[in-house]
């Protein structure tokens, strides 16, 4: 198995199979690269390298690989609060303490911070303190989408591993095999909306990213319904506006994407194909101004309530 269940990036996999041959890798691992570059297949398979006992690890079919894997490893410990914008400094500390606690079943303690451009500077200087001098078996797996965000000190102590975009011929196959009855126009504006990541163009094939709010929108506006659209703009009066923005942000894609599709390209979505079928490029760049400035508003404290009574005139 070795580290080939990541695509690409083969220089990258070759300097972690050779470290691991001479038993030098690291004890801190910075993964960089965008959402969908595959940063959290490589803190698996680095984990479970570190933890198998076969000469070439990871084999992905010992004991140790199989819990990895699967999420399922008493050794590979997440630290992570995902309903917090910060990791609390507080999970950090109990990590730092618990990391003196032996390993459970194997040879090495391995802890992975899903968001480490997250963990604040108090967070940050929390973990600094057991960079400096961490048990032998300790390991520590930092992910970051903007590695810019992290202090001097804490990248200094890491080995970074930036990830890459897939060649477009990789790309394309790894698409074809997944999503079969994707037509060439949908894979061809997957892959270049995602910009060569695995992952971002899975989830733009997939539609998993679409929520049913951004599914109705699109239905509802490809079909000039603006009693529909006030009937979905009146509940979200009442939402917070750090679930309000995120939603407008769909939207905003969905008509990004339609004007795409009006400019001679494939959209990826059919909802957006539906759009770009029913809205002229006038309707949708006014419409793109609209949800621009309803983000500008929620960032800037006006009420939702407000905004989305705004938007039932504008998206009319």
């Amino acid at each position: 198995m070795g580290f080939g269940a990541l695509l690409g990036n083969e220089q990258l996999k070759e300097n972690l199979s050779a470290a691991r041959r001479k038993g030098r890798m690291s004890h801190f691992y910075l993964l960089s690269g965008p959402q969908g570059s595959g940063k959290h297949t490589l803190a698996s398979l680095i984990a479970a390298a570190m933890l198998c006992e076969a000469p070439d690890g990871p084999c992905g079919v010992c004991q140790h690989c199989r819990k990895v894997l699967s999420g399922s490893h008493p050794d590979y410990i997440t630290i992570d609060d995902p309903s917090k914008k910060t990791v609390p400094v507080d999970l950090i500390r109990q990590a730092r303490a618990d990391i003196f606690v032996r390993p459970n079943e194997g040879s090495k303690k391995i802890y992975l911070f899903p968001r480490a451009q997250d963990m604040g500077i108090p967070g940050q200087n929390a973990l600094l303190k057991v960079l400096e001098e961490p048990p032998s078996y300790g390991v520590f797996l930092l992910l970051t989408d903007n590695p810019e965000k992290l202090l001097p000190t804490v990248r200094s102590r890491c080995v970074e591993l930036k990830l890459r975009a897939l060649p477009e011929a990789l790309l394309q196959k790894q698409l074809r095999r997944e999503f079969p009855e994707a037509d060439d126009g949908s894979v061809a504006a997957a892959i270049l909306r995602s910009g060569g990541y695995l992952g971002q163009a899975r989830e733009l094939l997939s539609g998993e990213g679409l929520s049913e709010n951004a599914r109705q929108f699109a239905a509802a506006f490809a079909a000039r319904d603006t009693f529909a659209l006030q009937r979905l703009l009146t509940p979200m009066e009442k939402w917070k506006r750090d679930a309000l923005i995120p939603g407008l942000q769909q939207w905003l894609e969905l008509l990004e994407q339609a004007l795409l599709s009006r400019s001679g390209l494939n959209a990826v979505t059919k909802e957006a194909a539906a759009i770009g079928a029913g809205r002229s490029p006038r309707d949708l760049m006014r419409c793109c101004q609209a949800l621009k400035k309803a983000m500008e508003y929620a960032q800037g404290n006006v009420s939702c309530a407000a905004i989305c009574g705004w938007l039932t005139w504008e998206l009319r």
